[in-house]
């Protein structure tokens, strides 16, 4: 089971990015997916989720200017981020708090991260 964030990169405080992040490996079913973000010398904390059934959740710092999506037949989720600020700068990791597959299960899965930078 794989995990795989894409998207970060360098933008221009007031830009935009788009952050996808797919889940991979015979997957069955997927609980709530987010995402998080960690910061140089900071805790990881939650930027924004989505349960399967499509309700959303937002940090505040975010509320207004972030979106997250999901695509369940793709087993993808988005994040749509606009209005880049450069205190959004961090890698950015994809979560899923449950996930069963052939194999088995996982609670608290985590992707690898993607950076994504605000320059002021």
């Amino acid at each position: 089971v794989q995990l795989q964030a894409s998207g970060g990169g360098l933008v221009q405080a007031g830009g935009s990015l788009r952050l996808s992040c797919v889940a991979s490996g015979n997957i069955l079913g997927i609980n709530t997916m987010g995402w998080f973000r960690q910061a140089p010398g900071k805790q990881r904390e939650l930027v924004a989720r989505i349960t399967a059934g499509g309700t959303t959740n937002y940090a505040d710092a975010v509320k207004g200017r972030f979106t997250i999506s999901r695509d369940n037949a793709k087993n993808m989720v988005y994040l749509q981020m606009s209005s880049l600020k450069p205190e959004d700068t961090a890698v950015y990791y994809c979560n899923v708090d449950k996930l069963v597959y052939l194999g088995g299960r996982y609670n608290d899965y985590w992707g690898q991260g993607t950076q994504v930078t605000v320059s002021s």
